[in-house]
């Protein structure tokens, strides 16, 4: 075949692997011709080990934060990985380095519910109640969040903290209408009946943590309920 001055390379039904192939034989001249396959690979590789790190987590945590590593080392985008590492950090006991994870994957996508609420838990471990309610208000703000229970759970307990405990039993009866929910139920109740309990309401605080034991046969939320049932008799 010869090709003339005003001959065209047309790709028909050449896949995109075959397109790199090609691309890769003009690298040395055209470089920036490989930049779309290169970040297809790397952005591939790079969730390649984050779900490594996540099938680490519950047998070897080393290895999960060494994979989490990785994966932001290969695509720093990686929010999933800054995630990650933000749980490792957080279980570690290293809130400002989780609260910098947390962060880095809140900058890569501000509607990351999950990182919000997270990020609150850390806040209110290092005792920044104000700044954790902001946290778990703007999880709550993304109409897709899949586990809203989760931080209107934490913000109920945050608000309690601060003394705001008709707002605290709000969150907590909000919570309640999630199904399918992600906090247990027994915890659920047993914060929303020690609500009730310190508003005065006792009607609804007997009835709520009268249920936390079919909820939690003879475990420890029962306990504490039923301390509080005594005190209610009193």
């Amino acid at each position: 075949m010869t090709v003339g001055a005003n001959s065209r390379f047309v790709f028909g039904r050449h896949d995109r692997r075959t397109l790199c192939f090609w691309l890769l034989a003009f690298a040395a001249l055209q470089p920036w011709m490989l930049a779309g396959c290169a970040t297809e690979e790397i952005i591939k590789k790079s969730n390649g080990y984050y779900q490594e790190g996540v099938a680490n987590l519950s047998v070897d945590r080393q290895k999960a934060f060494v994979s989490f590593q990785k994966a932001i080392q290969l695509n720093p985008d990686n929010k999933q990985a800054h995630y990650g590492l933000g749980h490792i950090y957080a279980l570690q006991g290293k809130f400002k380095e989780a609260e910098e994870a947390f962060r880095e994957a809140i900058r890569l996508d501000d509607d990351y519910s999950e990182a919000h609420t997270y990020l609150g838990q850390v806040l209110a471990q290092q005792g920044r109640w104000t700044d954790a309610i902001k946290s778990y208000k703007r999880a709550l703000s993304n109409p897709l969040y899949a586990t809203p229970d989760l931080a209107r759970y934490h913000l109920g307990r945050a608000l309690a903290h601060e003394g705001d405990m008709q707002a605290a039993v709000e969150a907590f009866e909000d919570a309640l209408l999630v199904n399918p929910p992600s906090v247990p139920p027994a915890m659920l109740h047993l914060e929303l009946g020690r609500a009730y309990y310190k508003l005065g309401y006792d009607s609804k605080a007997r009835e709520i943590l009268a249920k936390v034991s079919t909820f939690d046969k003879g475990g420890e939320y029962t306990a504490v309920a039923e301390q509080l049932l005594e005190r209610l008799k009193r």
